[in-house]
């Protein structure tokens, strides 16, 4: 069956229920439908589309630690595009690696600032040492993220409902109109 995306009442996405706690959500009163699926469910003596999106009617105030972005070797590769901070190449997750930017053995630790994507090849050519000493550039500094990956990161959904996307994506930058040039 059908997952449904879930909104705070901001519309900020919180996260994915199966069909059965979403319906439990709006029969308890605690939600409004603004997309649905064709797909419905009949009841004995009800019928309703199953709700594909919903928003919250009160606002759900999350700790800063859930909105903490988790570190991890998916969101280091998500926060560098899946591309190798030192030949610029995008590769696949499994050709993948994560360098320390400044080695372990260099006091170097495993924070966000010192962890970057590579491919397998720069890792082995950069090797223990840091990036000056292996004559090879950085694409650009690391940073933590602002950004939040737990809907991209844990849904696990390749390919979203059309639905969603209009919730999911709310907060990137859209291209430029070319009537607006």
């Amino acid at each position: 069956m059908e997952l449904t995306l879930l909104l705070n009442s901001t519309y900020e996405p919180l996260r994915v229920v199966n069909w059965q706690k979403a319906v439990a959500l709006l029969w308890q009163g605690k939600v409004e439908v603004l997309e649905v699926y064709d797909r419905e469910v009949h009841a004995v003596s009800i019928s309703f589309k199953l709700p594909a999106v919903m928003r919250l009617l009160k606002l759900v105030r999350l700790k800063d630690s859930h909105r903490a972005v988790k570190f991890s070797r998916i969101n280091i590769f998500t926060r560098d595009g899946y591309t190798c901070q030192y030949c610029l190449h995008r590769f696949r997750t499994e050709e993948l690696t994560f360098d320390h930017v400044v080695p372990i053995a260099k006091g170097g630790r495993k924070i966000w600032e010192n962890i970057v994507t590579a491919c397998w090849r720069c890792n082995n050519r950069k090797s223990g040492r840091t990036p000056e000493e292996a004559g090879m550039k950085l694409k650009k500094r690391p940073v933590k993220p602002r950004w939040s990956p737990m809907i991209t990161m844990t849904i696990g959904i390749r390919n979203t409902p059309e639905s969603w996307r209009d919730y999911l994506y709310w907060n990137m930058e859209l291209d430029a109109d070319p009537s607006d040039t």
